[in-house]
């Protein structure tokens, strides 16, 4: 409790490990909540909840509410998959994809994931996991960081044209982004453009903590 107290002067680190993807995980109070952060941005929690949390208000919370299938790419401590669970309440099926079983030990041992009954966590690579999937969802969030880096994979044709088929009529993709430098501007902007506009409705939301942007992808309807 005294920790907790004291976060608000000045955060107060109660845990730092390495991983195999990660250089460092370290588990922090600050500002009164324990957040889970890499060696240079925010990976659970704090900021990085609160960009989730304002993608997914934007979305809707009526709508998510009374979605099937949800589909979490980059779970890390899981924080939009409790917001997901105890501020939209929602009850359908959420799988969580992760590829460092590091992380998912954090995340259940310090900010209990693993008490969410409709959450199914499966330890595989993003990429690999959507090429082999069956199933359909009705919204995709895609928050796949290693450090401040994000995977080349997660912007190239093949992924995105993948992601949009695995993506139900009227179904949402909620993906989180860092913009650094320009080249990440246009990158994000040569992604938004490779969606069909006879498909899908695409739209950002800059600047949000920052560095961060949002993008929204709607499907409109399935191709003839």
């Amino acid at each position: 409790m005294l920790k907790r107290i004291f976060s608000y002067i000045l955060p107060i680190n109660i845990l730092k490990k390495k991983s195999a993807f990660s250089k460092s995980l370290e588990v922090t109070w600050a500002n009164g909540e324990l957040v889970l952060d890499s060696a240079n941005t925010n990976y659970s929690y704090g900021s990085l909840q609160r960009i989730l949390r304002k993608g997914l208000q934007i979305i809707g919370f009526s709508k998510i509410v009374e979605m099937e299938h949800i589909l979490v790419l980059g779970v890390a401590g899981g924080s939009v998959i409790k917001t997901l669970a105890n501020e939209i309440k929602f009850e359908g099926k959420i799988t969580g994809v992760e590829i460092d079983s590091s992380v998912i030990a954090l995340a259940n041992e310090y900010f209990q994931l693993n008490e969410i009954q409709n959450l199914k966590i499966v330890i595989d690579d993003a990429f690999e996991f959507v090429l082999k999937t069956k199933e359909r969802y009705d919204l995709i969030i895609i928050d796949i960081f290693q450090d401040t880096m994000m995977p080349n994979f997660l912007f190239e044709e093949f992924f995105i044209n993948r992601i949009g088929f695995l993506l139900k009529e009227k179904g949402f993709i909620l993906f989180n982004t860092m913009c650094l430098k320009e080249s990440d501007n246009i990158r994000n902007e040569k992604y938004v453009s490779a969606f069909n506009k006879k498909e899908f409705v695409v739209r950002k939301i800059p600047r949000v903590e920052q560095h961060n942007e949002l993008i929204i992808v709607e499907k409109t309807k399935n191709p003839n």
